[in-house]
């Protein structure tokens, strides 16, 4: 498993990081053996595995449920699990009381943080949970402000600036930037000591992030622009067709998959 002191090498030596998303015990196995970096069990579980429209209606329980999963899948990579709606900027205490348990009961590495929460990332590197920030675009905000590119006027990109330099400032150990315009991306991960993974945002940050059913096009029609396809699932529904037809004609189970042992006696009548 690679260790945070090991990325923060990568970062100084411009060795570009791989993160992907990853769900459950399948997916993280595969990304474990694919050999990419960092995986995230992010929020985007609520659309791309549980049917929903939005993030905003997964659960810390969610979470964690689907992160011991991945987990189990992948036990050494590096790891990071998202905070989900709802759990941030409630208070501090129940703030910190999610966190903590967040990071305890899944095992990650890190937890991520949508939005410049600077007292909560601070309050949580005093008690030794790393944490990841995200800007730019945060789906979970999307209600507020949309799909849409961030940082696209010179106001908006100095406050990404300024908020990418405060998490830092604050003990963030790495931050997603997501959306943004790719010089803007540049610029901020030249300024920052700590990792920073684009989703979105050009070629020169230290490392990029895309989701696992969106490169692989398994159950999901989205494809933001970000996107590249490296595989496709979808022959797969082909397949079940075949079973469900094979079924029907009682083609299946043929002769090589069946047990035969003669238990029941033959009924001469």
């Amino acid at each position: 498993m690679k260790k945070l002191k090991e990325l923060m090498t990568m970062k100084q030596e411009s060795i570009k990081i791989s993160m992907m998303t990853a769900y459950d015990y399948p997916s993280a196995r595969q990304v474990e053996e694919a050999g990419i970096d960092i995986i995230l069990v992010g929020d985007s579980l609520g659309m791309t595995v549980l049917g929903y429209d939005s993030t905003v209606y997964v659960t810390l329980d969610d979470m964690i449920h689907h992160a011991k999963a991945a987990r189990r899948g992948a036990p050494d990579t590096y790891m990071v699990v998202d905070m989900p709606f709802g759990s941030v900027g409630i208070s501090d205490e129940q703030d910190m009381k999610c966190a903590i348990t967040l990071y305890s009961e899944t095992k990650a590495e890190a937890i991520k943080i949508e939005g410049a929460h600077l007292e909560l990332i601070e309050k949580c590197r005093l008690i030794g949970i790393p944490v990841v920030s995200h800007l730019g675009l945060t789906p979970q905000s999307v209600g507020i402000t949309g799909y849409s590119v961030h940082g696209k006027s010179k106001e908006a990109a100095e406050q990404l600036i300024q908020d990418a330099l405060a998490v830092e400032r604050a003990g963030a150990v790495m931050l997603v930037l997501e959306a943004i315009p790719s010089d803007l991306a540049a610029h901020i991960a030249e300024r920052l000591k700590i990792p920073v993974i684009g989703i979105g945002a050009g070629v020169e940050t230290d490392g990029q992030v895309l989701v696992y059913h969106d490169v692989l096009q398994y159950g999901t029609e989205r494809k933001p622009k970000f996107v590249k396809i490296y595989g496709d699932f979808r022959p797969g529904i082909e397949a079940l067709k075949t079973y469900h037809e094979e079924v029907r004609a009682e083609r299946f189970p043929s002769e090589e998959y069946i047990y035969k042992v003669q238990i029941m006696e033959k009924n001469n009548d």
